[in-house]
């Protein structure tokens, strides 16, 4: 099947690479100049978002975020007004659920089908096929654009009309971003402390109150690696959509709008382009540590 994939970031990298071992022909277009890795060698690449999707009937986006959504989507040379009638699109982006709504009403109105598919994971479950997808839409074209998701992940959840995938995925990372903030709490504490870190970790190995996000990031966290699988800037997108869902919807999550403030600190700081978890580096440095040697285990 033909398939076009709009946003070439790590994420759309490694779905594309999916998709073009499951045998779809692929083409793949991105908002800037791209050059695209030996495993993306077969995609055609499209000059213009008009040539990428022309007479396209399966269309994935993967983009930044709601700004680089409605800079793709709207106007006369958008996507509402490009894309063809019976055409579905499925779109990764974690987004605002009220714009997944205005996009799939808008999309409607022109005979296509739009699903808010965003997914749970990062840069090696995007390149493993390992992602996680939470998706919100029409059941019938969920069915149907179905079988293109199952290349790329380890599950795949309908959670029901539009805007519920979308949803879903801030209610999982306002888990994640909460987890994450508590980990470098800990780890911190437990270095100030002069724990050993390898021994930390055998606790957090085997503990009920760990996870596979405190046992892989723990162990990066201590070694100083903090390379980009997601970006420290994406989470602190997506601890605002988190608040302003809230906000709209009338929750109280003052953990998570600590949180949040916490990431804009950290992105000042200048590590807005490490991953996530170098939010790490600058709990280590509030606490007196040296944030350049994570290992580091003073005596306490």
């Amino acid at each position: 099947m033909t398939i076009t994939f709009l946003g070439l970031g790590t994420m759309g990298q490694g779905m594309v690479s999916n998709l073009l071992q499951a045998g779809h022909d692929v083409t793949v277009w991105n908002r800037s100049p791209i050059d695209l890795p030996p495993q993306l060698a077969r995609a055609k690449k499209a000059a213009l978002l008009s040539e990428a999707i022309a007479d396209s009937e399966r269309v994935m986006v993967c983009v930044t975020g709601p700004d680089a959504q409605r800079a793709i989507y709207f106007g006369p040379d958008g996507l509402i007004a490009q894309l063809r009638p019976g055409a579905i699109l499925a779109d990764a982006t974690t987004t605002e659920p009220a714009l997944s709504r205005e996009i799939a009403t808008a999309l409607s109105a022109r005979g296509a089908a739009y699903l808010d598919t965003p997914v749970f994971g990062s840069k090696g479950e995007a390149w493993d096929g390992r992602l996680d997808f939470v998706c919100g839409g029409d059941q019938t074209a969920f069915d149907t654009f179905r079988p293109i998701l199952e290349p790329l992940a380890a599950s795949i959840h309908y959670m029901g009309i539009s805007g519920t995938g979308t949803t879903m995925k801030l209610v999982g990372n306002l888990l994640v971003a909460a987890e994450m903030s508590a980990l470098g709490e800990a780890l911190a504490l437990a270095r100030k402390a002069g724990l050993d870190g390898d021994a930390v970790m055998g606790v957090f190995d085997v503990t009920d109150y760990s996870s596979a996000l405190i046992r892989n990031v723990g162990r990066s966290t201590l070694s100083g690696n903090f390379a980009p699988s997601f970006f420290l800037r994406h989470m602190l997108k997506d601890t605002r959509l988190v608040r302003d869902l809230a906000r709209h919807l009338e929750v109280p999550v003052p953990v998570t709008a600590t949180i949040s403030e916490l990431y804009v600190a950290a992105n000042n700081s200048g590590l807005g382009d490490l991953n996530a978890s170098a939010i790490h580096k600058m709990l280590f440095s509030l606490s007196g540590l040296d944030e350049t040697d994570p290992a580091q285990t003073p005596s306490p």
